[in-house]
């Protein structure tokens, strides 16, 4: 993976996590995204900062899809505000994470865009789609899921497997897949990252956000 990041001690922390992890491996590091060194193999993940003064986002993303175009973006920052999350997955980001996210999670949020699923915090997203959730706020293809079926695509949203969802809900792990088929079938969709982006941006700008 390919870490951007402009503060120094956060730089240090992150790259300390990433080589103390087998399964990760770091192979480009730089303060802005114009600073990596396209011209070596892309990486699988790149994380780059949202809140580092100087970075553009929208041009980072361009340089990452003209140079690595297979490579997955995680934001990190330290805003927990749906409206930021949204300009990130709308730039195609396949991660957003809160920057006070445990080591542990943040870890797993990397091995999950890694894959490529998409791994939000789960606190951004919970606000979403609590709000979608209330009586006469969800909108769009959001009409047509069930209450339980809008729970469990509110899990995938938070990176969670049909395993993990099954233990979650008290459901048979078949049960979930029949939920997630039903789901796929009615917002006419085919991957879980889709249902998660789906899920997510579907209603944000009726969000109210605190501060």
């Amino acid at each position: 993976m390919a870490i951007v990041e402009g503060q120094v001690l956060l730089a240090k922390g992150l790259i300390e996590l990433v080589e103390g992890d087998p399964q990760l491996r770091l192979v480009d590091f730089a303060e802005t995204a114009s600073g990596l060194h396209f011209e070596r193999r892309g990486p699988d993940v790149v994380l780059i900062d949202y809140d580092v003064p100087g970075c553009n986002l929208d041009e980072a993303m361009q340089l990452f899809a003209r140079h690595w175009k297979g490579a997955r973006v995680c934001v990190f920052s330290s805003h927990l505000r749906p409206e930021i999350m949204n300009r990130c997955l709308a730039l195609d980001a396949l991660g957003f994470i809160v920057k006070d996210i445990p080591a542990a999670e943040l870890v797993r949020a990397l091995k999950i865009v890694a894959s490529g699923l998409m791994y939000v915090d789960p606190r951004v997203a919970g606000r979403v789609l609590q709000k979608r959730a209330t009586p006469g706020t969800r909108n769009g293809d959001m009409n047509e899921l069930s209450v339980r079926e809008t729970e469990v695509i509110g899990l995938i949203a938070d990176g969670l497997s049909n395993k993990e969802i099954s233990s979650r809900l008290h459901l048979s792990e078949k049960t979930v897949k029949n939920h997630v088929s039903k789901i796929f079938s009615k917002l006419n969709i085919s991957a879980r990252s889709q249902a998660a982006v789906h899920a997510i941006r579907t209603g944000l700008d009726t969000i109210s956000v605190g501060d």
